[in-house]
């Protein structure tokens, strides 16, 4: 019988947690260095909140700021749900 411990289980390093390179646009707000994908979200996240970026009517909506835009290929507002796709688009 096989041990429990190979094979089974999740592997580290992979999904989220394998870090990623961020674009030159993105680097702007989470740091050149790759991190993992769930570091970058969370970095974007911390600076939305910083700026004050969510729009106060619908919570759900993200105003582009200058630094934004870029990432959000030139869109002045995206939902929280758009933002993932624009963010893959910057990551390696």
């Amino acid at each position: 019988m096989a041990s429990k411990s190979s094979g089974s289980g999740r592997k580290a390093g992979g999904g989220l947690a394998r870090p990623v390179q961020p674009s030159a646009d993105l680097a702007a707000i989470t740091g050149s260095a790759p991190l993992p994908r769930s570091e970058v979200v969370s970095k974007v996240w911390d600076h939305i909140r910083k700026n004050n970026l969510q729009n106060p009517q619908n919570k759900r909506e993200i105003v582009a700021d200058a630094t934004l835009k870029k990432v959000f290929g030139g869109k002045d507002r995206v939902s929280m749900f758009e933002m993932n796709k624009h963010l893959s688009n910057h990551l390696k």
